[in-house]
């Protein structure tokens, strides 16, 4: 690549400026009454009027930073308004959960309608119901052996697998053994269970 082609001299970002064009620039005098000083320094017109600026002297500069008051003519609860509203940089805000426009759902602290139930209120942290656990068919056919529904936790479990047991045992029916055939299917219910990690 040659560097010192007609085409790099072409390719600029700035074009170079004529030494007239510099002396043509206007210079700004100080804004404060009676000073006939350069304006060089910029400072704030005041509230209402942002991106507007008044250009001083170095000493009026000075001078005016000194009295400047941004919330001058406001009271309290204004400026306390202002500084409210500064914390989201003056935007619209609502509450978390809410889509702003859409009936149902709650605006601006008061509730709309509702004809679906969706957000009714359920009262303070009401608790979620309990679900039904799920259970294979072949523990869903031991809880049945045992009496016994899906909800039934570990103790009632190995309650009525004693119950049963002493009920359907030989020796508790004078050594008929009758009843063995039930006693085994109780017996395999039961183990099953514990397999499952339920008794």
């Amino acid at each position: 690549m040659n560097l010192n082609s007609p085409l790099f001299d072409k390719i600029r970002t700035k074009p170079k400026r004529n030494s007239q064009e510099e002396k043509r620039e206007v210079k700004i005098r100080c804004n404060a009454p009676g000073c006939s000083a350069e304006g060089t320094f910029r400072a704030p017109m005041g509230r209402l009027r942002e991106g507007q600026y008044l250009c001083f002297c170095l000493d009026h500069v000075r001078e005016y930073n000194a009295t400047y008051n941004y919330f001058n003519g406001m009271n309290d609860t204004d400026v306390a308004s202002y500084v409210k509203d500064a914390t989201v940089g003056h935007r619209p805000t609502w509450t978390m959960g809410t889509k702003r426009g859409q009936k149902g759902f709650r605006e601006e602290g008061r509730a709309t309608e509702d004809p679906l139930g969706l957000t009714r209120n359920r009262g303070p942290r009401s608790k979620p119901e309990a679900r039904k656990p799920s259970y294979s068919s072949v523990t869903i056919r031991a809880f049945h052996a045992l009496h016994l529904d899906e909800t039934a936790d570990a103790e009632a479990i190995r309650a009525r697998y004693k119950e049963l047991v002493k009920r359907h045992h030989p020796d508790a029916n004078g050594g008929d053994r009758s009843r063995e055939e039930k006693l085994r299917e109780i017996i395999h219910a039961y183990k099953t269970l514990r397999a499952a990690r339920l008794a």
